[in-house]
């Protein structure tokens, strides 16, 4: 069995969850859903999967600081900054150098930081079967989400015969991805019971891998051979980034690999899962009063209901009178109130507050 890594990859932005979620410190390093940041449960969730020496994170220059130091219990060389944001594609690219510098067999899971998972134990046995599957044979392993909803904020995957069996878990074949469906095409997938929520969770072999970039693009994988080159000289990581890095290819994976490849397959998750990719999404996993208001901090709702408040706990209390569905959410800088309706019109909001001369600090 190759030596088994993680690499999880922590740049986004988080923009709607802003005003909480800011370019240095966004949703990931955000108790958004727990007690604790979302990148450190990640990791914690990690335990007895992989050594902390193997677990790697890749970041951006603009939040490696605040990485660490939500992240002690990994060596801060395992922190990696992206000069730039290149997509997915060249993260996964970089993560195969990286992997393979250490170990040119070696088989790693790459995972998002800011997923919410509380069922850790499923997780792990999840997760552990899929190295096995990957180290096995030369596939692509994506773990995949038993829809719950029928969800249009997500992409699917669509399953085929199944492939093998490893720990009890079905091992499937993956007929196709496809991008965010509307809602009626949505409901089909459900109904059929043949697709899975995509949640951007994969396990695959630096070999296998590599193969995959050589095949499916050809440009993309000969700029990684410069990095690959570079590392094996013993560079420094951050002069090999800062020149090597911007001439990447910016495309995702599934665009990149996932689309074209025919040796990619799915497992079932068998796990709870959720994305929380805006503020409505909280309501899932915070605790409700009787009128469906999610509180937390200093915040108050007088004859409303389904309202989110979010406030900071420093003598300032954010009272809501009269009002329902209503996401609340104030900081010590900024104050949003928006309708759970346009939530995803946030993202908006702070491209334009970005721009702007005056507000452009809040970013």
């Amino acid at each position: 069995m190759p030596e088994k890594f993680v690499v999880i990859m922590a740049g986004g932005r988080g923009e709607r969850f802003w005003p909480q979620s800011r370019l240095r410190r966004p949703k990931h390093l955000l108790p958004i859903v727990g007690d604790k940041p979302m990148l450190t449960q990640t990791v914690e969730r990690l335990e007895g999967l992989a050594p902390a020496k193997n677990i790697l994170i890749i970041t951006n220059a603009e939040q490696r600081d605040a990485v660490v130091e939500v992240c002690p219990m990994l060596p801060p060389e395992n922190v990696i900054a992206e000069p730039v944001g290149r997509d997915t594609a060249p993260a996964v690219g970089l993560a195969m150098e990286l992997v393979r510098a250490r170990d040119p067999e070696g088989v790693f899971a790459m995972l998002p930081a800011d997923h919410v998972i509380h069922d850790a134990e499923g997780f792990r046995r999840v997760l552990s079967a899929a190295f096995e599957a990957a180290a096995k044979e030369p596939v692509l392993v994506t773990i995949g989400v038993e829809p719950e909803f029928p969800a249009t904020g997500f992409g699917y995957v669509h399953k085929g015969e199944q492939y093998s069996e490893i720990d009890g878990l079905p091992v499937f074949r993956v007929q196709r991805f496809v991008e965010k469906p509307d809602l009626e095409t949505a409901k089909s997938y459900v109904e059929s019971g043949e697709y899975y929520w995509n949640a951007g969770m994969f396990v695959w072999t630096v070999p296998t891998v590599d193969a995959a970039f050589a095949a499916h693009s050809p440009t993309l994988h000969t700029a990684l051979g410069k990095i690959k080159d570079a590392l094996a000289a013993k560079e420094s990581i951050v002069e090999i980034l800062a020149r090597e890095y911007p001439t990447l290819d910016k495309i995702s994976i599934d665009f990149a690999l996932m689309e074209k490849a025919d040796n990619v397959v799915t497992m079932p998750s068998a796990f709870d899962w959720d994305d929380v990719g805006e503020w409505p999404a909280v309501s899932r996993h915070h605790k409700q009063d009787a009128a469906g208001n999610v509180i937390k901090g200093a915040g108050w709702v007088e004859q409303g209901s389904g309202n989110i408040v979010f406030s900071e706990n420093d003598g300032h209390l954010l009272a809501l009178v009269g009002v329902d569905d209503m996401i609340v959410v104030r900081t010590a800088d900024a104050t949003l109130v928006c309708p759970k309706s346009k939530a995803q019109e946030i993202k908006k909001l702070v491209k334009e507050l970005g721009a702007h001369e005056t507000w452009k600090k809040l970013m």
